[in-house]
C-alpha cells in the first residue's frame, strides 16, 4: 500500500488522532481491573460500601471517557478512510478515462469494475481498522503483561507463555486462509464478468434458448467461489476454540498456582481477578490483532490490483501543443504510410495505408467484415496509435493537438449506438454544452430524428434510460448522429451508424449531410454500397490493406472487389449507374 500513500497526506491529521484516542482508551481499559480488585480488596473485605460506590462510579465514568475516546477515534478512522477512498476512487477513474482502447480492450471491462468497487472497498476497510487497532492491540497485551508484572512476577511467566501461543495459533490459521481470500476475490472478478456478459447478452441468450447452459455455468463459477469462501470461513471458525483453549488453560493456571499465592498471602483475592481480566484483555486484543492482520492482507492484495491498473502508462500521451492550420493548399486529412496492430493479435490491422482527404469531400469506406474500416477511423481522433507513419490533420501530426483540441474537431457516431440515462436535451448537449433548442432542433432536422422527439408528448424533456432502452435501435442511431451534429465538426466519423436505418430515411440523411453541411468532411463507414456510392471519394479495405479509391463509376471499372460488393447488394442497372 506504500505507493496509495499520498491519498492520505490530506489527512494528516486524523490518522495521527484516531490511533492516540484509541490508546487513550486502551488506557483506561487496563485501570479496570485493578479498580476491580481494590473493590474485592478493600471495599468488600471491610465492606465499606461507601468505597465500593466510588469505585464504581469511577469505573461508570472511566467506560464513558473511554467510550468517548472510542467514538472520537472511529470518526477520525472513518473521515480519514473515506476521504482515502474517494481520492483513489477519483484518480482511478481518471486514470481509466486517459487509457487508450488498446490499453482498455486488455485490462477488460470486468476487471476495471471490480478493482474500482470491491478491491477499493477492501483497501478502505482495511485502513479504517488499521488507524484503529494498529497502537491499541499492541498496547493492551504490552499492557496488560506489564501489569501483571505489578502484580506478580512469578504468574506473569503464564502470561509470557500463552501470548506466544496465541500469537502463534492466529499466525498459523492467517497464513492458510490468505492465499484463499485472494483466490476467492479473483473468482469474484470472474464471476462479476460472466454476470455483466450475460446481462449485455441477454437477447441472444434467449434468442438461442440457452438460459439453462448459461445458468449452469454461472452456477457452477458461483459455487466454486462458495467453496473457496466456505472454506476459508471454516478455517477461520477454528480461530475461537483454538484460542479460547489456550486462554482458559492459561486462566486454569493463573488460578491453579494465583490460589496458591493467596494462600500464602503474596497476592490478594482481588489482585488474582485481576490478573485473570488481563489474560482475558490480551485474548481479545490478539483476536482483534488476527481480524485486523487478516483485512489488512486482503487489502494489501487489493492495493496490488489497484496499483497495476494505475501502473499502466497510456499509450497515447496528450500533447501540450497547441497546433495551428497550416496555410496553403494541404488537405484535411492524410494518412501516409500509416500502420497499425492490435496488442497481441500477431499480425496489423492495417498496412501501409495513404490517402488524402481534402476538406469538404464525403469519404466512403466500404469493406468485408474485418477488413479494418472501424479501426481505420478510430485513428483519426487517436482511440488507438498508429503504429508507424502519419496522420495528419490541417497539416499538423494529429500528435502535436491536445486531445481535447484534436477531439473538438471531429464528431463521431460509433457502431453501438450510446445514450445516457437523462433527458433527450441532456443527450444532445453531450456534443455542444451550450448549445440552444434552436440548434438542437436543426441538428435532429439533418440527422432525421426531428419525427423522434416530436412523437414525444415531453419533446426533448423526453426522458432516457439507461443505454437508450426506451428508444428503438434506428431512434438510438439518429439521435446519437445529431448528438455529434450540433457540435458542428470539421470531421463527422459515422461508423456503420445507419445500419438500423430502412433504406429511405438513410437515403434521407445522407441527402441532408451533403446539402446542410457546409464544409463539413464526412466520412461514412459502412457495408452497404448503396450508402457510400455517391461520395465524393470511395476507399475500399481488403484485409486491413486499400485495394482501391475513386468514385463509384471509377471503382465499378477497376476494382473486383468493389464490383463484387455492388453485384451482391444492387441491381445490375444500379451497379453500373
Amino acid at each position: 500500500m506504500r505507493r496509495l500513500l499520498p491519498y492520505i497526506k490530506n489527512y494528516k491529521k486524523e490518522t495521527i488522532i484516531a490511533p492516540l484516542f484509541k490508546m487513550l482508551e486502551a488506557s483506561f481499559e487496563l485501570i479496570i481491573p485493578i479498580i476491580m480488585a481494590n473493590i474485592i480488596d478493600v471495599g468488600i473485605k471491610q465492606k465499606d460500601t461507601s468505597y465500593i460506590w466510588k469505585m464504581c462510579l469511577l469505573m461508570i465514568a472511566l467506560g464513558i471517557l473511554g467510550l468517548i475516546c472510542s467514538l472520537t477515534a472511529q470518526y477520525f478512522a472513518a473521515t480519514a478512510s473515506a476521504g482515502f477512498g474517494t481520492e483513489l476512487r477519483r484518480d482511478f477513474y481518471k486514470h481509466v478515462n486517459s487509457l487508450s482502447f488498446q490499453e482498455l480492450d486488455n485490462i477488460g471491462t470486468s476487471v476495471l469494475v471490480t478493482r474500482i468497487t470491491s478491491d477499493i472497498n477492501l483497501i478502505q476497510a482495511g485502513l479504517n481498522m488499521l488507524l484503529r487497532l494498529l497502537l491499541r492491540a499492541p498496547f493492551i497485551v504490552v499492557g496488560a503483561i506489564v501489569m501483571a508484572f505489578t502484580i506478580s512476577s512469578k504468574l506473569t511467566l503464564i502470561f509470557l507463555i500463552a501470548a506466544p501461543l496465541l500469537g502463534m495459533a492466529i499466525f498459523l490459521m492467517i497464513k492458510i486462509t490468505i492465499p484463499i481470500y485472494k483466490k476467492a476475490q479473483k473468482m469474484l472478478e470472474q464471476v462479476i464478468g460472466e454476470t455483466r456478459g450475460n446481462y449485455l447478452g441477454a437477447r441472444v441468450v434467449r434468442a438461442f434458448a440457452r438460459q439453462a447452459q448459461e445458468e449452469a455455468t454461472f452456477n457452477e463459477t458461483t459455487e466454486e467461489l462458495k467453496l473457496s469462501q466456505t472454506r476459508a470461513g471454516k478455517i477461520s471458525g477454528l480461530m475461537n476454540p483454538v484460542t479460547y483453549l489456550l486462554v482458559n488453560l492459561a486462566i486454569i493456571g493463573i488460578l491453579w498456582f494465583g490460589g496458591v499465592e493467596v494462600n500464602i498471602g503474596n497476592i490478594s483475592q482481588g489482585q488474582l481477578l485481576a490478573l485473570v481480566s488481563y489474560m482475558t484483555q490480551i485474548l481479545l486484543s490478539l483476536l482483534a490483532v488476527a481480524f485486523l492482520v487478516m483485512t489488512v492482507t486482503k487489502a494489501v492484495a487489493s492495493a496490488v490490483r489497484v496499483n497495476e491498473v494505475m501502473a499502466i502508462e497510456p499509450s497515447i500521451v496528450n500533447s501540450k501543443k497547441t497546433a495551428q492550420c497550416v496555410k496553403g493548399d494541404r488537405p484535411l486529412v492524410e494518412f501516409m504510410h500509416v500502420d497499425f496492430g492490435y496488442a497481441k493479435a500477431g499480425e496489423l490491422a492495417l498496412s501501409d495505408i495513404n490517402m488524402s482527404i481534402k476538406a469538404g469531400e464525403t469519404i466512403g469506406i466500404i469493406g468485408g467484415t474485418g477488413s479494418g474500416k472501424s479501426t481505420l477511423v478510430n485513428l483519426i481522433p487517436r482511440f488507438y496509435e498508429a503504429s508507424a507513419g502519419q496522420i495528419l490533420i490541417d497539416g499538423n501530426e494529429i500528435k502535436d493537438y491536445s486531445l481535447e483540441q484534436l477531439r473538438k474537431q471531429i464528431g463521431i457516431v460509433p457502431q453501438k449506438a450510446v445514450l445516457f440515462a437523462g433527458t433527450i436535451r441532456d443527450n444532445i448537449r453531450w456534443g455542444n454544452e451550450k448549445a440552444s433548442d434552436e440548434e438542437i432542433y436543426e441538428a435532429l432536422t439533418i440527422a432525421q430524428a426531428k419525427s423522434v422527439v416530436d412523437e414525444k408528448e415531453e419533446g426533448l424533456d423526453t426522458q432516457v434510460s439507461s443505454g437508450g432502452k426506451n428508444f428503438s435501435g434506428g431512434q438510438r442511431q439518429r439521435l446519437t448522429i445529431a448528438r455529434a451534429l450540433v457540435r458542428k465538426p470539421k470531421i463527422l466519423i459515422l461508423d456503420d451508424s445507419a445500419s438500423a436505418l430502412d433504406f429511405v430515411t438513410d437515403a434521407h440523411l445522407r441527402q441532408a449531410l451533403k446539402t446542410q453541411t457546409k464544409n463539413m468532411t464526412v466520412f461514412l463507414v459502412s457495408q452497404r454500397a448503396a450508402t457510400v456510392r455517391q461520395a465524393d471519394l470511395i476507399i475500399v479495405l481488403d484485409d486491413g490493406q486499400i485495394v482501391g479509391q475513386g468514385t463509384h463509376e471509377e471503382l465499378s471499372e477497376t476494382c473486383e472487389i468493389y464490383q463484387e460488393i455492388c453485384h451482391s447488394q444492387l441491381s445490375r442497372e444500379e451497379a453500373i449507374s
